[in-house]
């Protein structure tokens, strides 16, 4: 792997997100669990200035204010700017962050040249994925900012739908046993997807395809959101309480459903996998299906012998399409949705923390979070894979988690 190629190639790909937005666009706030592109743009750049070349002796800090606004939550590093107040910050402005950008770059890639030492080129290595993982919060934050605006407005144009629809959905049957879960080998993956150990997998059926919006809609036509029965305790809470009745940005308008795209408002395709749904909402569902989620650890010894083929950010659609037919075991388990499991996210056996700061890139998140599997169509297909463990806490809508149903092996 050529790490500085590799480096500018997803530095102009996040660039390449923000072309279509005005300064306007990129500096709202919508709720304090998204961030406001503008934010996106700098911290990306904070974690190569802080966690690298403030190490290289002589370097001189683009603006020193900016080391307590662009900060995260890496409390070793120092103070952070309240998280639900980013968008507050009129100034910098978004020219200002962009030449920051472009300062930052510079100094990165003549480290590259000089010949960094190994452990930085591993922190580089790390901030190329985690800016991969920023590019994919700027448009889920950017479509609930778009959805909260009454014109509703389109990031992009519609793109031609694609042909095709959702094949009846199949069982698929894998045997108990002990296998190995987590990630082996050099190449590279975060710390809380090692290392890779045992687990016995009792025999357990995977849906062919994820669920569909037709099929979620008669859930929802029979009530499902008003029966206590289907639901965890503090799911059916949240659902009252924030007044849920279909998934985030779906719409009844004059008898039937639209939902909020990317490209602006649109009739609901029936045949696309559903998503912008809370763990609670899929469990429930999974409940009135007469099924449950899967474990990470059943999806995971599942998708063994899977292609990562489904809709990535790369498509340019960034929205789910319709399940194509496969040949051999579950279709699409990677893209188009992130698929929600039965797991909490903990730490598995033996996990050990990086280092120094980095310690609390995931770590420090192990409690009241939910395990998602797969990829969505807003993920660069190059940074996902099978042991790739995304989490988010229960409740959250606005990324496009989805849902594959799993039962005990009949």
């Amino acid at each position: 792997m050529d790490l500085a190629e590799t480096y500018r190639e997803v530095r102009a790909a996040t660039e390449a997100l923000c072309a279509p937005l005005s300064d306007e666009d990129c500096a709202i706030q919508s709720m304090p669990d998204a961030s406001p592109v503008k934010w996106h743009l700098a911290h990306t750049t904070w974690f190569f200035e802080t966690l690298v070349l403030e190490a290289v002796p002589g370097y001189a800090p683009f603006h020193p204010t900016f080391r307590v606004l662009f900060n995260s939550y890496y409390a070793s590093v120092g103070e952070q700017h309240p998280r639900a107040e980013r968008g507050v910050l009129s100034r910098p402005s978004l020219e200002q962050v962009r030449e920051y950008r472009r300062s930052v770059d510079a100094a990165i890639l003549r480290l590259l040249d000089s010949g960094a030492p190994e452990q930085m080129l591993d922190v580089i290595e790390l901030g190329v994925h985690h800016e991969q993982q920023h590019q994919e919060l700027v448009l889920t934050d950017l479509k609930h900012a778009f959805s909260r605006n009454p014109q509703r407005p389109a990031y992009l144009e519609a793109p031609r739908e694609p042909a095709g629809e959702a094949r009846p959905l199949a069982w698929h049957a894998f045997a108990a046993g002990l296998r190995e879960i987590g990630h082996s080998g050099s190449s590279f993956a975060f710390d809380n997807e090692r290392p890779r150990h045992r687990v016995f997998v009792e025999a357990f059926e995977l849906a062919s395809r994820p669920v569909t919006n037709a099929e979620y809609l008669t859930f929802v036509r029979d009530a499902g959101y008003a029966r206590p029965e289907l639901w965890l305790s503090d799911g059916f809470a949240s659902a009252r309480s924030r007044g849920w009745r279909a998934p985030l940005y779906w719409e009844e308008r004059d008898g039937g459903w639209w939902n909020f795209t990317l490209a602006g408002m649109a009739p609901l395709r029936e045949d696309e996998p559903v998503c912008h749904l809370s763990h609670y909402e899929a469990d429930a569902y999974a409940r009135w299906a007469g099924a449950r989620l899967p474990t990470e650890a059943e999806w995971e010894c599942a998708s063994e012998t899977a292609v990562p083929g489904g809709g990535f950010v790369e498509s340019g659609r960034l929205h789910p399409s319709p399940t194509p037919a496969a040949e051999a075991g579950p279709a699409a388990l990677f893209g188009d949705v992130w698929e929600w499991t039965a797991s909490a996210y903990t730490p598995y056996p033996g996990f050990r923390p990086l280092s120094g700061s980095l310690g609390e890139y995931n770590g420090k998140f192990m409690s009241n979070q939910m395990v998602l599997r797969g990829g969505s169509c807003a993920t660069p297909r190059s940074h996902i894979r099978r042991s790739y463990r995304n989490f988010f806490p229960p409740d959250a809508r606005w990324q496009f988690g989805g849902i594959r149903l799993g039962r005990d092996r009949r």
